[in-house]
């Protein structure tokens, strides 16, 4: 057995990706992570949350039936992400016949550093998911031969299109319709907003907004903590800005910049999570459980592992999911483009 099998065994591998502290993104707290046994999963869309009330019966009656009306069913399959980097033979040989302790503590080291970049990749891919659903009430893939296309079933009467650039634009009537339009439309009142920062800006340098904060002293400066205090006051959406950037690499080694939350999107939600982040088996994960060196209660959502290649020789760091957002509560958002 060969020093790299023996430092990052399969059971070590998994150990460390289940245990590593990470700061949670957005997503995590808005799609909280959950596992199931498979690859498909019923998911709801539009889960209207009002109460249906039932009906006085005469005695000796049957029971009104009831039903699940506005209530839609799709089965999906999750979606496989993955990604690997090589070790080159510096590396190996470095591991393998160390000069000092110091060598190899900085040869394991990037090995580990390997694997943090290769789980990040996946929850990047994630985390943009969650992110374009949120935007848009939708996911469109299209990449690596992979083509579909989900609808979570945000009503088009809840999305729209407005204009903010103007001094003037009357963006807390917006703000107080858009959240009406919500009740109106499903029972249910949002109470917080997610936009970018050139959307932020709009709104503190709105004069209606800046003159309902400091009456005749307009022309102080606005902060964000004091707009949402105006707007709790108001009983509007309290608003978080989310500008956070990932890169994407193309085939030709070329790096493209990308925001999780698109920019100039303007987003209104209700209290509490919006639905899960569904991940699930992977074939990785079946043939680790297959071996006895490896405990089941050791995988986490997203599998690592150290897998050599005959031909070529080489050796790979990988980390693959399977994995896709639900959304149960599309219905209950509002999404704006702000120009």
């Amino acid at each position: 057995m060969t020093r790299v099998e023996e430092l990052f065994s399969p059971q070590a591998i998994l150990n460390y990706v289940k245990n590593r502290e990470q700061t949670p993104m957005l997503g995590d707290i808005l799609f909280p992570e959950t596992k199931i046994e498979g690859l498909d999963f019923k998911m709801i869309k539009g889960a209207n949350n009002l109460p249906v009330s039932a009906s006085i019966h005469g005695f000796d009656t049957e029971t009104e039936i009831g039903s699940r009306d506005g209530i839609s069913y799709s089965v999906e399959e999750l979606a496989l992400i993955k990604r690997k980097i090589k070790m080159d033979e510096k590396l190996i040989i470095q591991l393998n016949f160390p000069r000092s302790t110091q060598e190899e503590t900085q040869a394991i080291n990037q090995i580990y550093n390997d694997v943090d970049n290769m789980v990040n990749s996946v929850k990047t891919r994630i985390e943009a998911m969650r992110m374009e659903v949120i935007t848009t009430g939708k996911l469109n893939i299209n990449e690596n031969g992979v083509k579909t296309s989900i609808d979570y079933g945000t009503p088009k009467v809840q999305q729209s299109t407005t204009d903010w650039t103007s001094t003037d634009a009357k963006i807390l009537e917006d703000i107080y319709n858009w959240t009406d339009k919500v009740v109106q439309n499903v029972g249910c009142t949002p109470t917080r907003a997610v936009t970018s920062k050139s959307v932020l800006n709009l709104l503190l340098t709105n004069m209606a907004i800046r003159k309902a904060v400091f009456g005749i002293n307009a022309d102080k400066l606005l902060t964000k903590d004091m707009l949402n205090q105006l707007l709790s006051s108001m009983d509007l959406p309290e608003i978080a800005t989310y500008d956070s950037q990932y890169r994407t690499q193309g085939n030709d080694g070329k790096y493209v910049v990308k925001r999780y939350f698109e920019d100039g999107k303007f987003v209104l939600l209700p209290e509490g999570k919006l639905g899960d982040t569904i991940y699930g088996l992977t074939a990785e994960e079946i043939e680790l459980r297959g071996k006895s060196d490896t405990k089941i209660e050791s995988f986490g959502n997203i599998v690592a592992e150290i897998y050599s290649t005959k031909d070529p020789v080489a050796r790979w760091t990988k980390a693959v999911a399977t994995c896709l957002p639900s959304f149960p509560y599309a219905d209950q958002i509002y999404i704006a483009k702000v120009k």
